[in-house]
């Protein structure tokens, strides 16, 4: 199972070092979301990282990014719902119930369900859907390899989204949060924490 990672949504220093580890640790893919910021500061991030994992890397915004810096591809959500005139490529997208996973999934290479668990990132974003709901929806062919679940994830309850049949898991709170992201370059915590969500999602 594909393990996938979104960037907190503000640019810290060490970043760079933090994703180029994770990359060298095994991270499948990041999404790098950094809404209502400046271009430049992601234009400089992605000169940061070695060009060998840039084709790892997805952005939810700034899609001229994707061509620059030969990325894997793009997300669209509420802020970018749309892709660029003409573009050709990789594209993912964010769905918040199964109705819509099933509309959206065969026009992308995957799709986020969320939120699968009650958020650790966002305060009050309780799940949507209940284990019942998830073994349903994975026997109907609406949960498969196309569709990555996203909310609360964590060392606890990945083993879960393995079961239910879902393509990967994308993870944020559980792994920012293992980091004052103000306050130290010790990134060490999240590293081994990161190779543990690793050792469950494969």
């Amino acid at each position: 199972m594909k393990l996938i990672l979104i960037t907190p949504p503000t640019y810290f220093v060490e970043e760079d070092k933090i994703i180029t580890a994770l990359f060298e640790e095994g991270l499948d893919i990041l999404h790098l979301r950094k809404p209502d910021t400046a271009p430049m500061y992601a234009e400089r991030l992605l000169t940061l990282i070695p060009e060998q994992y840039h084709k790892r890397i997805v952005v939810h915004g700034h899609f001229y990014l994707k061509e620059e810096f030969h990325l894997k591809g793009i997300h669209l959500n509420h802020r970018n719902p749309q892709k660029p005139y003409r573009y050709k490529g990789h594209t993912s997208c964010s769905c918040h119930s199964l109705e819509e996973v099933k509309e959206k999934k065969h026009q992308h290479d995957y799709v986020f369900l969320s939120p699968v668990f009650d958020s650790i990132s966002k305060q009050n974003y309780k799940s949507s859907y209940s284990d019942v709901e998830l073994k349903n929806a994975h026997k109907a062919g609406i949960i498969d390899k196309r569709v990555i679940a996203l909310g609360g994830i964590d060392i606890n309850n990945i083993k879960e989204v393995k079961n239910h049949g879902f393509g990967g898991a994308a993870v944020l709170g559980a792994l920012w949060n293992k980091f004052d992201l103000c306050d130290t370059h010790d990134f060490s915590d999240l590293i081994e924490h990161f190779k543990k969500l690793k050792k469950l999602a494969d």
